[in-house]
């Protein structure tokens, strides 16, 4: 089972931060991603996970109002941890391939071959306000995301390996014949000229995709190591997983080669009626503002209009996160749900696995799913920090571990060696230059 933590600070549930054991104050808080990575470790985690977004404001999430940029936070990071893999999310709508392809290889040499892109196009069109754009359609963002992929791909690629050789005897910095310039002319990106890094430890970077509409999927099975994902039912779980494992091997993939890591919530105390207590001490604290932000935006319609406690209406399809809100919308239709309990739903796990209960419980659930073939692992999704991930780590991983299905030591030396996918060979889809 692999595991990664995904660290939105001060907690994901939406009042998570309130809560005693929750560290909110003197943010940004570099000792608190510092515990939290140490954390994982001594869990023997896969992966410590930064989701980014870039819109602020008095009702957004509060993990989302103020955050240290992704790239540089990792970086330090690198610094004080030895195994635990570091993964974070880079827009292709918002970006330029050659800063992304720079900034990730950088990266994994700092880190010793650690590094992971979380490939997103935005869901959000208030992001584009900030960078004076217009923000395309869900089907276009797609195909500039494959295309921009792509373009980093190449650009991974320019130089061989160990091509830096440092010969002085010669006069030889590095190997002649060794750097190839992409040359890649695309729709919406372009790339002439080789990147200026060294070719990475692990060849290319982990490459993540979390989208699950229809091109979501077809971009993850392309391009994709690790699909995250939202599921909250096991049989729609297993619907995902065959799913996608199908369309992978129809792109002339090997289906081992893709690990899919759906989210999950875990609210964790000694017994069942604790985290019962636990979970509704979370909601009474809840902000209506930022939680209405948090539904509205994963539905793509303003739903503070609609009355709280009727049924969940009917809404038109949104162009912003098509996937999640079909998703709410299942559940919601599924379990009978009224409009505030699905509030609830969504102020806490935003549609992903939401399981509150004692540690023999989740583990039993993590299980279930695991053996089930539903899922390669989980990104787990603490309520709040550090004090739920120090649950976890403390009282549901030991049980994952006696029963087998939790690695007990690290192996191999990159994240890929221990996420067991192969390293990429080098494109020859671009230009020898010569030394002149």
């Amino acid at each position: 089972m692999r595991l990664g933590v995904f660290v939105q600070t001060p907690g994901h549930h939406v009042a998570g931060w309130r809560h005693p054991d929750a560290v909110a104050d003197g943010w940004p808080n570099l000792g608190l991603m510092q515990r939290i990575a140490a954390t994982a470790e001594r869990g023997k985690f896969d992966m410590f996970f930064l989701g980014d977004g870039f819109a602020t404001g008095y009702d957004e999430h509060p993990s989302t109002i103020g955050k240290f940029e992704p790239l540089t936070l990792l970086s330090a990071l690198a610094m004080g941890t030895r195994h635990l893999g570091l993964a974070a999310t880079a827009s292709t709508t918002y970006a330029e391939p050659y800063h992304v392809a720079r900034s990730f290889a950088s990266l994994d040499h700092l880190s010793g071959g650690r590094a992971a892109w979380n490939v997103v196009t935005t869901a959000y069109d208030k992001s584009a306000a900030v960078f004076g754009r217009r923000h395309p359609p869900h089907t276009e963002r797609y195909a500039i995301a494959e295309e921009f992929v792509e373009a980093c791909r190449l650009l991974w690629d320019s130089w061989d390996d160990g091509a830096f050789i440092g010969d002085k005897a010669n006069g030889r910095f590095v190997r002649p014949g060794s750097l190839r310039v992409p040359r890649f002319e695309g729709k919406y990106v372009s790339v002439k000229g080789g990147l200026n890094v060294p070719r990475s430890p692990q060849g290319h970077p982990v490459l993540i995709q979390a989208g699950s509409s229809g091109p979501g999927q077809a971009l993850a099975a392309r391009i994709a190591d690790v699909v995250f994902t939202a599921q909250n039912d096991l049989g729609e779980a297993l619907s995902f997983y065959s799913g996608l494992k199908a369309q992978v091997t129809g792109f002339g993939r090997r289906p081992d080669q893709v690990l899919v890591m759906p989210g999950v919530m875990p609210v964790v105390a000694q017994n069942a009626r604790e985290a019962d207590e636990l979970f509704a001490e979370l909601n009474r604290n809840i902000d209506t503002r930022q939680a209405f932000t948090v539904l509205s935006e994963r539905l793509g319609a303003d739903m503070s209009v609609y009355p709280l406690d009727g049924p969940i209406p009917d809404l038109p399809q949104t162009e912003n996160l098509k996937s999640r809100a079909a998703l709410l919308l299942q559940m919601a239709r599924r379990e009978n749900l009224s409009l505030r309990q699905l509030y609830y739903r969504v102020a806490a796990a935003r549609g992903h696995l939401l399981l509150v209960g004692s540690p023999t419980e989740i583990a039993d659930t993590l299980e279930r799913w695991f053996r089930a073939g539903a899922t390669g692992g989980f990104n787990v999704m603490p309520p709040f920090f550090p004090g739920q991930f120090d649950a976890f780590v403390d009282q549901v991983v030991p049980l994952l571990q006696e029963r087998g299905l939790l690695r007990t030591r690290y192996e191999g030396v990159t994240l890929r060696d221990r996420l067991g996918l192969a390293r990429p060979t080098r494109s020859s889809e671009s230009h020898a230059i010569p030394r002149p």
